[in-house]
């Protein structure tokens, strides 16, 4: 099975979260802005990965791509990420509600305050075997 790692990282930290899914599941991690909905149909699985900004949202281009994907995953895995600086991660349970109304086939996410810590990186790890 292949998967798409697409991810936006302003710090680095949500970045550090998809190298350690890709290296867990075998993906390819590709840079939002590298990535389009009609690449969709190349993949088999997805985890898509934006840190939380201004009062725990999306990146705004990074929610236009995911915007543009999100009707075309059907039925494949999804696996949603990022990092947040402050906050209770509230914008992961809004993408995360807002993905599933949308029909999205969310199986796991996975959030990380800052760095992605020891307990991060084994939540990724749990999420990366439910896309191989």
């Amino acid at each position: 099975m292949s998967a798409a790692i697409v991810y936006w990282s302003q710090t680095g930290n949500t970045e550090a979260m998809a190298n350690v899914l890709a290296e867990a599941c075998g993906g390819e991690v590709i840079e939002w802005d590298g990535f389009s909905a009609d690449q969709v149909a190349d993949f088999d699985a997805f985890a898509f990965g934006c840190p939380a900004m201004g009062d725990e949202e999306l990146d705004p281009d990074f929610e236009e791509l995911w915007d543009s994907c999100k009707d075309e995953l059907e039925d494949k895995p999804v696996v949603l990420f990022g990092s947040y600086d402050w906050g209770t991660g509230e914008w992961m349970d809004t993408w995360a509600d807002n993905a599933r109304e949308s029909g999205v086939n969310v199986v796991a996410t996975v959030i990380a305050n800052l760095e992605p810590d020891e307990e991060a990186e084994e939540a990724l790890k749990e999420a990366a075997a439910k896309l191989a």
